[in-house]
Protein backbone atom coordinates (compact mmCIF):
# COMPACT_ATOMS: atom_id res chain seq x y z
CA UNK A 1 0.00 0.00 0.00
CA UNK A 2 1.09 3.47 -1.26
CA UNK A 3 1.02 6.03 1.60
CA UNK A 4 1.63 10.02 0.47
CA UNK A 5 4.15 11.67 2.31
CA UNK A 6 3.56 14.61 5.07
CA UNK A 7 4.93 17.28 4.58
CA UNK A 8 3.95 18.90 7.75
CA UNK A 9 5.46 16.18 9.76
CA UNK A 10 8.60 16.60 7.53
CA UNK A 11 8.62 20.35 8.45
CA UNK A 12 8.22 19.68 12.21
CA UNK A 13 10.92 17.57 12.51
CA UNK A 14 13.19 20.09 11.00
CA UNK A 15 11.78 22.59 13.12
CA UNK A 16 12.90 20.64 16.03
CA UNK A 17 16.14 20.00 14.62
CA UNK A 18 16.80 23.95 14.31
CA UNK A 19 15.78 24.32 17.76
CA UNK A 20 18.24 21.76 19.09
CA UNK A 21 21.32 22.77 17.32
CA UNK A 22 19.74 26.74 19.03
CA UNK A 23 19.93 25.00 22.39
CA UNK A 24 23.73 23.25 21.96
CA UNK A 25 24.79 26.66 20.69
CA UNK A 26 23.80 28.70 24.12
CA UNK A 27 24.89 25.91 26.90
CA UNK A 28 28.41 27.03 27.06
CA UNK A 29 27.33 30.28 28.09
CA UNK A 30 27.69 31.26 31.79
CA UNK A 31 24.50 31.10 33.90
CA UNK A 32 26.23 33.85 36.37
CA UNK A 33 24.21 37.54 36.45
CA UNK A 34 26.69 39.52 38.20
CA UNK A 35 28.41 42.48 36.25
CA UNK A 36 31.73 41.35 36.08
CA UNK A 37 31.09 37.68 35.05
CA UNK A 38 28.91 39.24 32.61
CA UNK A 39 31.35 41.85 30.98
CA UNK A 40 33.70 38.31 30.81
CA UNK A 41 31.12 36.47 29.31
CA UNK A 42 30.26 39.21 26.40
CA UNK A 43 32.61 37.41 23.72
CA UNK A 44 30.71 33.82 24.28
CA UNK A 45 27.41 36.08 23.95
CA UNK A 46 28.50 37.50 20.24
CA UNK A 47 30.27 34.62 19.36
CA UNK A 48 26.39 33.11 20.24
CA UNK A 49 25.07 35.43 18.40
CA UNK A 50 26.63 35.70 15.01
CA UNK A 51 26.25 31.72 15.26
CA UNK A 52 22.34 32.16 16.03
CA UNK A 53 21.68 34.61 13.16
CA UNK A 54 23.94 31.98 10.89
CA UNK A 55 21.01 29.25 11.87
CA UNK A 56 18.24 31.46 11.31
CA UNK A 57 19.77 32.35 8.09
CA UNK A 58 19.54 28.63 6.95
CA UNK A 59 16.13 27.89 8.87
CA UNK A 60 14.94 31.05 5.95
CA UNK A 61 16.20 28.50 3.02
CA UNK A 62 15.00 25.92 4.13
CA UNK A 63 11.32 27.28 5.14
CA UNK A 64 11.60 29.06 1.77
CA UNK A 65 12.36 25.64 0.13
CA UNK A 66 9.13 24.55 1.25
CA UNK A 67 7.47 27.53 0.26
CA UNK A 68 8.39 26.95 -2.84
CA UNK A 69 7.35 23.15 -3.91
CA UNK A 70 4.61 20.78 -2.45
CA UNK A 71 6.38 17.60 -3.86
CA UNK A 72 7.76 15.00 -0.96
CA UNK A 73 9.39 11.75 -1.70
CA UNK A 74 11.29 9.80 -0.27
CA UNK A 75 14.63 11.44 -1.71
CA UNK A 76 13.47 14.51 -0.66
CA UNK A 77 13.47 12.89 2.71
CA UNK A 78 16.95 11.92 2.46
CA UNK A 79 18.45 14.83 1.20
CA UNK A 80 16.68 16.78 4.25
CA UNK A 81 18.11 14.44 6.82
CA UNK A 82 21.56 15.32 5.47
CA UNK A 83 21.07 18.65 5.79
CA UNK A 84 19.59 18.10 9.08
CA UNK A 85 22.62 16.25 10.40
CA UNK A 86 25.25 18.88 9.22
CA UNK A 87 23.64 21.59 10.41
CA UNK A 88 24.05 19.86 13.76
CA UNK A 89 27.63 19.17 12.91
CA UNK A 90 28.01 22.69 11.70
CA UNK A 91 27.48 24.71 14.55
CA UNK A 92 30.52 23.64 16.42
CA UNK A 93 33.28 24.81 13.68
CA UNK A 94 31.45 28.10 13.37
CA UNK A 95 31.45 28.81 16.67
CA UNK A 96 34.89 27.75 17.36
CA UNK A 97 36.09 30.09 14.25
CA UNK A 98 34.47 32.96 16.52
CA UNK A 99 35.74 32.27 19.58
CA UNK A 100 39.12 32.25 17.96
CA UNK A 101 38.42 35.43 16.48
CA UNK A 102 37.58 36.99 18.99
CA UNK A 103 40.08 35.28 21.64
CA UNK A 104 38.50 33.31 23.75
CA UNK A 105 40.06 29.94 23.04
CA UNK A 106 43.47 29.04 22.62
CA UNK A 107 45.43 30.29 19.90
CA UNK A 108 45.83 27.40 17.31
CA UNK A 109 48.41 26.14 15.30
CA UNK A 110 48.38 26.94 11.84
CA UNK A 111 47.21 23.02 11.43
CA UNK A 112 44.24 23.57 14.10
CA UNK A 113 43.95 26.45 12.14
CA UNK A 114 43.52 24.69 8.71
CA UNK A 115 41.68 21.68 10.08
CA UNK A 116 38.80 24.05 11.57
CA UNK A 117 38.71 26.23 8.42
CA UNK A 118 38.45 22.60 6.57
CA UNK A 119 35.39 21.14 8.86
CA UNK A 120 33.71 24.72 8.20
CA UNK A 121 34.05 24.40 4.86
CA UNK A 122 33.03 20.71 4.03
CA UNK A 123 30.06 21.73 7.05
CA UNK A 124 28.87 24.62 4.45
CA UNK A 125 29.60 23.21 1.44
CA UNK A 126 27.27 19.75 2.50
CA UNK A 127 24.41 22.18 3.83
CA UNK A 128 24.13 24.02 0.21
CA UNK A 129 24.73 20.52 -1.79
CA UNK A 130 21.53 19.49 0.33
CA UNK A 131 19.87 22.54 -0.85
CA UNK A 132 20.73 22.40 -4.26
CA UNK A 133 20.00 18.32 -4.51
CA UNK A 134 16.50 18.92 -3.06
CA UNK A 135 15.92 21.82 -5.41
CA UNK A 136 16.51 19.60 -7.97
CA UNK A 137 14.72 16.22 -7.37
CA UNK A 138 11.54 18.80 -6.59
CA UNK A 139 12.55 20.20 -10.50
CA UNK A 140 12.05 16.96 -12.19
CA UNK A 141 9.57 15.24 -10.34
CA UNK A 142 6.98 18.07 -9.54
CA UNK A 143 4.69 18.69 -12.01
CA UNK A 144 2.11 21.21 -10.17
CA UNK A 145 4.36 23.92 -9.88
CA UNK A 146 3.44 27.05 -12.45
CA UNK A 147 6.64 27.91 -13.10
CA UNK A 148 9.52 24.85 -12.82
CA UNK A 149 12.68 26.86 -13.89
CA UNK A 150 12.55 28.84 -10.13
CA UNK A 151 13.52 25.12 -8.96
CA UNK A 152 16.17 24.98 -12.00
CA UNK A 153 17.49 28.53 -10.76
CA UNK A 154 17.68 27.84 -7.38
CA UNK A 155 19.34 24.38 -7.90
CA UNK A 156 21.83 26.10 -10.22
CA UNK A 157 22.31 29.01 -7.46
CA UNK A 158 23.13 26.79 -4.55
CA UNK A 159 25.59 24.91 -6.32
CA UNK A 160 27.82 28.07 -6.21
CA UNK A 161 27.45 27.81 -2.31
CA UNK A 162 28.95 24.38 -3.32
CA UNK A 163 31.86 25.55 -5.28
CA UNK A 164 33.17 28.33 -3.40
CA UNK A 165 33.13 26.00 0.18
CA UNK A 166 35.13 22.97 -1.79
CA UNK A 167 37.42 25.96 -3.54
CA UNK A 168 38.09 27.25 0.91
CA UNK A 169 38.39 23.40 1.68
CA UNK A 170 41.51 23.43 -0.48
CA UNK A 171 43.00 26.75 0.21
CA UNK A 172 43.41 25.71 3.91
CA UNK A 173 43.91 22.29 3.44
CA UNK A 174 46.91 23.66 1.07
CA UNK A 175 47.11 25.99 3.75
CA UNK A 176 47.14 28.93 1.05
CA UNK A 177 47.00 32.66 2.89
CA UNK A 178 46.00 30.94 5.61
CA UNK A 179 47.69 33.02 8.42
CA UNK A 180 45.62 36.42 6.48
CA UNK A 181 42.26 34.37 6.39
CA UNK A 182 42.12 33.79 2.71
CA UNK A 183 40.01 30.28 3.05
CA UNK A 184 37.50 32.52 5.02
CA UNK A 185 37.51 35.66 2.76
CA UNK A 186 36.69 33.46 -0.04
CA UNK A 187 32.67 33.61 0.60
CA UNK A 188 33.11 37.54 -0.10
CA UNK A 189 33.44 35.89 -3.93
CA UNK A 190 29.57 34.45 -3.29
CA UNK A 191 28.10 37.82 -4.13
CA UNK A 192 29.59 38.13 -7.51
CA UNK A 193 28.92 34.79 -8.68
CA UNK A 194 25.34 35.00 -7.54
CA UNK A 195 25.29 38.05 -9.82
CA UNK A 196 26.65 36.52 -12.70
CA UNK A 197 24.54 33.90 -12.47
CA UNK A 198 21.19 35.38 -11.80
CA UNK A 199 21.53 37.68 -14.57
CA UNK A 200 22.66 34.81 -17.46
CA UNK A 201 19.97 32.55 -15.72
CA UNK A 202 17.07 35.77 -16.29
CA UNK A 203 18.25 36.52 -19.98
CA UNK A 204 17.19 32.56 -21.15
CA UNK A 205 14.39 31.54 -18.60
CA UNK A 206 11.52 34.01 -17.17
CA UNK A 207 11.32 33.36 -13.06
CA UNK A 208 8.13 35.66 -12.67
Amino acid sequence: MFFSHSKNRLEALSDGVFAFAATLMVVDIGASTEFVSLKKELPNFISFAVSFFVMMALWKLHYNYFRRTNYIDNWIITFNMILLFTVLFYIFPVKSLLDTALGQSQMASINDFSQLFQLYSIGFSLIFLSFSLMYYRAYKKDKEIDNPYRLLFYTRHFLIFVFVGVTSTILAKLQIGLRYGVPGFIYASLGLFCYIHSFQFQKKHSLD
